[in-house]
């Protein structure tokens, strides 16, 4: 029998009909708190790739730092042995070269000073053949002079005899005259033209005697003159010059190695949470699954 005041078919299609949206809410809910799950698990997933990609460059930038640092210390080690020895292959060089430019000039010098001193050693020669010459002149000259004075006395003295005998004649003729006055005055006139004539040949003979002391001397002076212009014409004794300075060698120079380089600094990369995304799925699910009007 129908009652009016039981349940009614409306009310039992709506009690159904709320039953079935609280499944399906329910289910619905279940599958979105799966999927923050996953999500959050893929996402987790995903940083630790991206962690593990961060960390690999890291680590890649690392190394080409590392392999740019050792290139760069083999480098400058290289340059720095290649600068040394060098330095030092040119140090022996130069060295070498000042040693045989000092050798050399030392000999240029002690050649030019063997030259010099046989050109003064032949100068010194010649003007001991010139002084010879001249003594050997002025000796001929002085004895030239002397035999002129010697004829000179040689022609006076046979003058005076000739006077002597002239005189001796004029008096024997004189004595062969008649005694007296005449015979006296005819002696007297003899002896008196004798006496001129001595005087005469006395005076010639001084003047002959003095300008043979004026050649004599004229011939002294003209040596002296000779002599002082040819030693004047001597080559100065030459001195030997000091030695040359011996070449000193430069201090060596200081060298300072190359800085050490070091590979660049890389920070840690930036770490995403993979635990993170994880929580925030299972939070999003615990937040929908605990939502009431999934129930409702």
């Amino acid at each position: 029998m129908f009652n009016p005041k039981g349940p009614s078919l409306i009310d039992e299609q709506i009690a159904i009909s709320g039953l079935e949206m609280n499944i399906v809410g329910a289910v619905f809910a279940g599958i979105s708190a799966v999927a923050s799950i996953a999500g959050g698990i893929s996402a987790s997933n995903q940083a630790k790739k991206n962690n593990q990609r961060a960390e690999q460059n890291a680590n890649e930038q690392r190394a080409a730092a590392k392999e740019q640092a050792d290139k760069t210390n083999e480098y400058n080690k290289n340059v720095f042995a290649a600068d040394k020895a060098n330095y030092y292959s040119n140090r022996a060089y130069e060295w070498e070269t000042s040693l045989r430019n000092y050798k050399y000039n030392q000999g240029i010098q002690d050649y030019n000073f063997l030259q010099t001193a046989k050109q003064y050693q032949s100068s010194v020669e010649n003007t001991q053949q010139q002084l010879t010459y001249n003594s050997m002149a002025a000796l001929e000259a002085r004895e030239s002079e002397q035999a002129s004075l010697n004829e000179i006395l040689n022609e006076d003295a046979f003058q005076r005899e000739s006077l002597l005998v002239e005189q001796l004649k004029n008096q024997g003729q004189a004595a062969l005259m008649q005694a007296g006055n005449s015979r006296a005055k005819a002696i007297q006139s003899a002896n008196a033209q004798v006496g001129r004539d001595r005087a005469v040949m006395k005076a010639s003979l001084q003047s002959a005697r003095l300008q043979s002391e004026r050649n004599m001397r004229d011939i002294s002076i003209g040596r002296f003159i000779d002599d002082q212009n040819v030693m004047s014409a001597m080559m100065i004794r030459p001195d030997r010059m000091a030695d040359l300075p011996a070449p000193i060698q430069a201090p060596e120079r200081i060298f300072v190695a190359p800085i050490e380089a070091s590979e660049a600094f890389i920070p840690a990369p930036l770490q995403q949470s993979t635990f993170a995304p994880i929580v925030q799925g299972i939070a999003s699910a615990g937040s929908v699954l605990s939502n009431p009007n999934l129930y409702d």
